[in-house]
Parts: structure tokens; C-alpha cells; sequence
């Protein structure tokens, strides 16, 4: 596979830069660089200064003025800082001019965002995906990657005279990623196949939603005992894992966890990663678990209805849940919450208050479509009786001598197969 050159990545004291245009866009600004320094810990890179620039409006050169840009390198060199990354969205052009202008690495919060998912993707899936956005934000940006891009191809096996060695690099980037998005739709594919075995054996499915770090993989791990990463940072995990729980009505669903949503996902990252997201459309309904004692969560709550609007996900039915409610200590804050979302449940995923209320529910959505009815089941249609066992609740059974007469509180999904043995 034909390599983008990468940079070294043993970068040791990074100046965090952000810039807002509105006065009243300032405390927003703050926290997303804020976020940004969290983002670029993960990739064990310290943070030594955070810096806030007003920017009236944003400057083609380098974004900011000429004056702002000064004033950023010199705290850099003062700092003796070996990278400067911003919050705010590059060109490839600024990129350069900035290098050029600072003498050291300059990135922003989409490349901070790319190698953590490079880091972490674990599955073929997500490394496809990690790829193609890669690829696709790297291809306007070469002539910031090589150093030879001043020669030219010819003579004998050459692509045509003339043609520069950027040209060709370009074209074979091109091929990748035509090539991983078959792969995508490949993936996808057998994703649907999937799926359509799950159907089989129709089982509903609930897929777990919300703000990276909001204890997505926890609550999987708490319901249903899954062996999966539980980390304590941005990003944990980009794979979709799915388990199943065995309700108190004896129902059975499947929890599927979700990547995490967050604020200014690179466009690249929203087209590939919709795969992954897919499992949100398909499910039956939506968990959607929220960090309580964060002091932005109401915002993160717009984030992730925003993504799940666009994705046609938004009119399903939800759970909404505020986690971690152990470390909300202010009486108003937990009113406000309250307040914003009256019918929201309130859990602690770490110490286990509210989980009970929480599987209630979940049980309660599951059984939405249940119905008790009377059956007659012939008495070598015991497969029947034993699944009824599994997806239903029996309450009575009567072995009689024509046929096995049985009151069960069925779910939707089974009634059809069950038309032809309900008792007149």
C-alpha cells in the first residue's frame, strides 16, 4: 500500500491555540479548548499553555492576523514548544504558511482526532474507515508531506512526460481510496447479512448513544457482563459490540455499543464512520447516555440528537439517561437536569443506583408489543413450547389429551407464527 509520509510523532511540549469571532462565542470556545486538550493528552502529548485568540474574522494566509500569528510563535519559542495545534479547521495552505512562519509542526484538532482513531481502531471495520478519512484528508495536503515534489516523470514506463512526482502520488492515493471504500461496502454488506441473521431470530435491539466518555462501555459491561475495554479518556473504543441481556420478564435483547459522538467531528470521519453508526438506525430503540456531572452535558445532548437526526435516528424510541449522578454533588444541578428532561433516568453505572429502574425500563419498552393469549399446541410441537419459554412468559400449561393448552404473554414478533395454534 503506497504510505503517506507521517510525522514524528514524539512531539514532548504542545501550545494549545483556539480562536472565536463573537464576544458571546468566547465561554463555548473555552471549554472546546478545553476538549482539545484532552483530545491531544490521549495521545500522550503534554500540554504546556492553552492560548485564546478574539479573531474579528478569519484571514486567508494563516486565519488570524498577521499580528495574532507573531505573537503565537514567539509564546511558542518562549515556551520551547516542538508543536502548535489549533481547535480551530486549516486549510492545507495556512498548514504550510504557518510552519513556514512558526519553524515547527502545526496541526489542527482534525489530525489530533484522525491518529486517535488510527490508534485505537482494533477491528477490519474501523481500520477501513480510519483509512479512507486518512486518505481523504491527506490528499490535498501532499505538497505539505514530500519532499520531492519538484521532480519529473519520463522515459520508458513513465505515466506521460512531464508529469510531476505529486501527480503520481496523488493518482495512487486516489486508487486507495477507491479501493477501501469497496472494502467499506464490502464490510457493510456482511454488517446487513448480520443483521439479517439477528432478524432470524428476532430478538430487539437496543444501541447505546451519547458523548464520548459518558460510559457507554460501562453500562454494556454492567447489564450484560461483555468482556470489553472500560477506559477512562476520549475515544476508547471505536468497534460496535453487541451482547445480550436476559430481561427480568425473561425477554432477551441485544445492547449494541456505539462509538462516541463529539463536536467537531472531521467531515471525513462522519462519511466513513456511517457504518458504525448504522447500528443506531437499525436498532429498535435508543439508550441515550449522557455524563451528568459535566457541566456542558446539556450541549452534548444537542451534539448527539444532531448526528442522530441526520442519520434518520432521532424519531426512535429513547431511553435518556445521566450517568455518573454519584459525582453531581449541587442539589440545583441535579433540579436543572430534571428540569430539562422530567421523564430522564438518573443511574450511577461505577457505584449501581438506578441500574434496577434502568432495566425496568428497558423491559417495559421490550414488552410494549406483548399480549397474553391461549394457545393449543399439537403435542409434538414442544420446540414451540420451549421457545415460548425463551421469548415469552408462560403461565399456565395444561397437558390435555388432544393438545398442550398454554396462557403465555407473547411479544409481537413471535405472535404471527403462533396464529395457526390460538385457541378459539
Amino acid at each position: 500500500m503506497f504510505e503517506i509520509k507521517r510525522r514524528d510523532k514524539m512531539v514532548e511540549r504542545a501550545l494549545l491555540v483556539g480562536a472565536y469571532t463573537a464576544t458571546d462565542d468566547k465561554g463555548d470556545a473555552e471549554d472546546l479548548l478545553g476538549e482539545l486538550g484532552e483530545l491531544v493528552r490521549t495521545l500522550g502529548i503534554p500540554v504546556i499553555e492553552k492560548l485564546l485568540i478574539f479573531n474579528r474574522e478569519p484571514q486567508a494566509r494563516l486565519f488570524v492576523g498577521s499580528g495574532k500569528a507573531e505573537e503565537v510563535c514567539e509564546r511558542a519559542r518562549e515556551l520551547s514548544c516542538d508543536i502548535i495545534i489549533f481547535d480551530n479547521q486549516l486549510s492545507p495552505a495556512q498548514q504550510r504558511n504557518w510552519e513556514e512562519l512558526a519553524k515547527i509542526t502545526v496541526i489542527d484538532r482534525q489530525e489530533i482526532i484522525l491518529d486517535i482513531f488510527g490508534s485505537r481502531a482494533q477491528t477490519r471495520e474501523a481500520k477501513i474507515q480510519v483509512d479512507l478519512a486518512r486518505m481523504s484528508y491527506s490528499l490535498p495536503r501532499l505538497t505539505r508531506a514530500w519532499s520531492h515534489l519538484g521532480k519529473q516523470g519520463g522515459g520508458i514506463g513513465s505515466k506521460g512526460e512531464g508529469e510531476s512526482q505529486l501527480e503520481q502520488d496523488k493518482r495512487k492515493i486516489r486508487g486507495q481510496i477507491d479501493r477501501l471504500k469497496r472494502d467499506l461496502v464490502e464490510v457493510r454488506r456482511n454488517r446487513a447479512n448480520q443483521r439479517k441473521d439477528r432478524k432470524r431470530a428476532p430478538v430487539p435491539n437496543v444501541a447505546i448513544v451519547g458523548y464520548t466518555n459518558a460510559g457507554k462501555s460501562s453500562l454494556l459491561r454492567r447489564l450484560t457482563g461483555a468482556n470489553v475495554l472500560v477506559e477512562d479518556s476520549l475515544f476508547a473504543t471505536l468497534d460496535t459490540t453487541t451482547r445480550k441481556i436476559d430481561l427480568p420478564n425473561k425477554q432477551p435483547l441485544l445492547m449494541t455499543d456505539t462509538v462516541g459522538f463529539i463536536r467537531k467531528l472531521p467531515h471525513q470521519l462522519v462519511e466513513s464512520f456511517n457504518a458504525t453508526l448504522e447500528e443506531a438506525v437499525m436498532a429498535d430503540f435508543l439508550v441515550h447516555l449522557l455524563d451528568a456531572s459535566h457541566p456542558r452535558v446539556l450541549e452534548f445532548y444537542d451534539t448527539t440528537m444532531k448526528v442522530l437526526s441526520d442519520l434518520g435516528a432521532d424519531t426512535k424510541k429513547t431511553i435518556t439517561v445521566f450517568n455518573k449522578i454519584d459525582r453531581v454533588k449541587d442539589p440545583m444541578t441535579k433540579a436543572m437536569l430534571r428540569n430539562a428532561h422530567p421523564d430522564a433516568l438518573f443511574v450511577s453505572v461505577h457505584s449501581g443506583d438506578g441500574m434496577d429502574t434502568l432495566v425496568q425500563h428497558l423491559g417495559d419498552l421490550v414488552g410494549d408489543g406483548n399480549k397474553e393469549i391461549e394457545l393449543l399446541l399439537p403435542h409434538d410441537r414442544t420446540d414451540l413450547l420451549a421457545r415460548l419459554h425463551r421469548e415469552g412468559v408462560v403461565h399456565t400449561t395444561d397437558y390435555e389429551e388432544e393438545a398442550i393448552r398454554i396462557r403465555a404473554t407473547v411479544p409481537e414478533r413471535f405472535r404471527e407464527t403462533l396464529i395457526p395454534f390460538v385457541a378459539a
